[in-house]
């Protein structure tokens, strides 16, 4: 493991965070904010763990305004966006919550960061995981809100996004326990609803699910595993590498078969809104959070 590649990539997501961040404003389009936030990781130096995600309101995560989007932020919209980085496939993952133009939703953006900061605290070796659930729980419901009990954080290790273990964001009497040096990205959800997300429409984030011998589209799918490997992509990515003909149809031929799977939005049970905040955290007697300026 290098703890060095982890702390490179954990800055350039902290710092791409902080750029889109200020670019989110009324009228602004989604996808020249993911743009221009997938732009500027490449400038610094790092590449895409997964694409830019922005999801509104009631949606909890996996919302990717691609280069058809013309959807435009509104006044009162509550923004999480959600930016991953990897270097030599060591991953840096955060996210924030904002409101856009308004001072709505303080108090839900303030109970999923108060919720965060108390599991980093948490992240040492010999922590049970539910004692880290019921931390986030406890400091959410305090703040008159629901966790998200069907989305948790999650260990990363190199070019795996979502590997081994889970952080949950409530007390699922797990008694397994953190160990020295793994790495995990913290992410309490919190609600004004019931505390659970269905899925929704088909988002534009994909992932090799698994690899086949193809005659059409071999092409398209060695060029995705040889630059993505395990981690979310997004087709937008393949523009200017192949045609529009051989995107589409490539895509359409590796899902039927099974070969890459396309996520899904997720969307709050109740419709109700959500707040998310992530770090990305090193275990140790002292927490390293990697994810940081």
């Amino acid at each position: 493991m290098s703890l060095q590649d982890y702390k490179k990539a954990g800055k350039i997501a902290a710092e791409a965070l902080q750029f889109g961040k200020k670019l989110v404003k009324e009228d602004a389009l989604l996808r020249e904010v993911t743009r221009k936030t997938e732009d500027f990781i490449y400038k610094q130096g790092g590449r895409l763990a997964f694409p830019a995600q922005i999801s509104l309101n009631n949606k909890a995560a996996h919302c990717y305004s691609g280069s058809d989007s013309e959807e435009k932020f509104k006044a009162g919209d509550l923004v999480k966006l959600d930016v991953g980085v990897h270097v030599n496939g060591y991953i840096g993952d955060n996210a924030l919550s904002i409101n856009v133009a308004e001072d709505n939703d303080l108090e839900l953006i303030k109970a999923s960061e108060d919720a965060l900061r108390e599991a980093i605290s948490l992240m040492k070796p010999g922590v049970k995981l539910r004692e880290i659930g019921k931390a986030v729980e406890e400091v959410i419901v305090g703040y008159g809100f629901n966790p998200i009990r069907n989305l948790s954080g999650h260990e990363v290790e190199k070019w795996n996004l979502h590997a081994g273990m889970i952080i949950p964001n409530y007390d699922n009497k797990s008694g397994a326990e953190l160990e020295e040096g793994q790495v995990f990205a913290v992410e309490p959800f919190a609600t004004t609803g019931v505390g659970k997300v269905n899925e929704g429409r088909l988002s534009g984030v994909y992932k090799i699910q698994e690899l086949k011998k193809v005659r059409t589209g071999k092409e398209l799918l060695n060029y995705i595993h040889e630059n993505y490997r395990e981690l979310p992509f997004s087709k937008d990515w393949l523009h200017g590498k192949f045609d529009a003909f051989k995107i589409n149809n490539g895509f359409r031929i590796l899902e039927q078969q099974g070969i890459i799977h396309r996520y899904p939005e997720l969307v709050e049970n109740e419709r109700a809104k959500v707040s998310q905040a992530e770090h990305t955290v090193f275990v140790a007697d002292k927490p390293i959070v990697l994810t940081q300026i």
